[in-house]
């Protein structure tokens, strides 16, 4: 742990979270680039909090305790929210609550379970007499502070909760972020190959394309790697759909958007490409930055963007999608990344996120899931726009005979494209 710069401490009972909202959580916060440290107090040995646990805590900006049913048993949970108000009273760190199927009375005033929890603590003389109001005066505080009820998200969706919890923590660190699905499959190998790609390259600009046809998820994969490396940089951009933007805008609106968003203030006055790509080369070719161009499908769009040769910093980082590996290769780009389509295995699993919110179909929709999973070829996208289709319009056999009926006589290329 030494050496480590955390920015997001999570305090939780493992037997009550361990496997549900605090691995969800932590593993968003990862995603999103945030260094999170989430202690586990059952896998702890010894009876007092070392030097290293301290330091993890002390380093936070924010600790996220997270209150279930019986986080007041255990002496570590409430040892660490010790430590957290005395952190945020002598160096003013964020403390978020989590009240995960808890009222936040019930922590505040340690009734009910809480209340129990003392009493055993109490009667088994667990601490010393000066230990107990201690701890009771965290729960009380914390208690008391604004957080998130799981109670108050509809239907309570753990999804939308940690949603919110990775938005808010975001936008308190100041982190450039991009938002991606909550129905990820296969993709962790994938930006496992090209972060080492990126990690192994010397030049010093790097410029990463990632290629593939249309739906096959190359947007989603390089905003995961943007968000991975984009703590690392204080100038980030991302271009959406640029294809699209270009023909209907103009390449100097592109230009415009790119100045203002490294800038980060509003940019409008270039007039034309090449006072464009002036102005980009004078402001940021001594800036470390971190871009993302989505869906380039043409060379001169790259030179507008980037200049004849890159005008950025050492250091800095260029993710482009594209169609068209042939721009890739127009403009020199050596690291390159091919997406190929899911396996039968991994679309199944994607549909079944999508349409059942769960990782395998029920039974009884295990054998049209298949059919369906066969019509959609292994396309990402398509397996997405299917499984949310039906799981928006119902879930009864005629339904599902309906709509498998049209996917059938259907080319792939007519669905594709609805």
């Amino acid at each position: 742990m030494e050496g480590c710069d955390y920015e997001v401490f999570l305090s939780f009972r493992g037997p009550d979270t361990r496997t549900s909202i605090t691995d969800h959580l932590y593993t968003r916060l990862t995603e999103a680039g945030v260094r999170t440290f989430r202690d586990d107090e059952e896998l702890r040995i010894g009876e007092e909090i070392g030097p290293d646990l301290i330091r993890a805590i002390e380093q936070s900006k924010i600790s996220i305790p997270i209150f279930s049913k019986n986080y007041a048993s255990s002496k570590w949970c409430l040892k660490e929210l010790a430590q957290m108000v005395e952190c945020k009273k002598s160096r003013g760190q964020k403390i978020m609550p989590i009240f995960y199927y808890i009222e936040p009375s019930e922590v505040r005033y340690q009734t009910g379970g809480y209340g129990d929890a003392f009493h055993s603590h109490e009667k088994k003389k667990r601490v010393d007499e000066e230990t107990i109001p201690e701890w009771k005066a965290a729960l009380n505080e914390i208690g008391g502070l604004k957080g998130w009820n799981i109670e108050n998200i509809a239907n309570r969706h753990e999804g939308q909760l940690v949603k919110q919890v990775v938005t808010n923590v975001l936008s308190e660190l100041k982190k450039a972020y991009l938002a991606v699905s909550d129905f990820l499959v296969g993709v962790d190998y994938t930006v496992k190959e090209i972060t080492g790609i990126i990690d192994t390259a010397t030049d010093d600009v790097k410029i990463v394309g990632i290629h593939g046809m249309a739906g096959i998820g190359k947007t989603t994969l390089a905003k995961v790697v943007y968000n991975q490396f984009s703590r690392d940089f204080a100038y980030c951009c991302f271009l959406p759909d640029v294809r699209d933007t270009s023909n209907s805008k103009g390449i100097v609106y592109l230009q415009n958007r790119l100045i203002s968003d490294l800038s980060k203030q509003t940019f409008s006055s270039i007039d034309s490409k090449d006072e464009g790509m002036r102005t980009i080369k004078e402001r940021f070719s001594s800036k470390k930055v971190l871009v993302l161009f989505d869906d380039i499908d043409d060379e001169s769009q790259l030179t507008a963007l980037l200049g004849g040769q890159v005008c950025f910093g050492s250091g800095s980082l260029i993710l482009i999608t594209t169609r068209n590996e042939r721009v890739l290769r127009a403009f020199q780009v050596k690291l390159i990344y091919h997406i190929g389509v899911l396996d039968s295995d991994s679309s199944l699993q994607l549909f079944s996120k999508h349409a059942f919110r769960r990782d395998h179909p029920p039974y009884e929709k295990l054998k049209q899931s298949k059919e369906i999973v066969e019509i959609a070829q292994g396309l990402p996208l398509l397996l997405e726009v299917m499984g949310s289709t039906l799981s928006l319009c119902g879930q009864t056999k005629e339904i599902w005979d309906d709509y498998l009926e049209k996917w059938r006589k259907g080319p792939i290329e007519k669905t594709r494209k609805k």
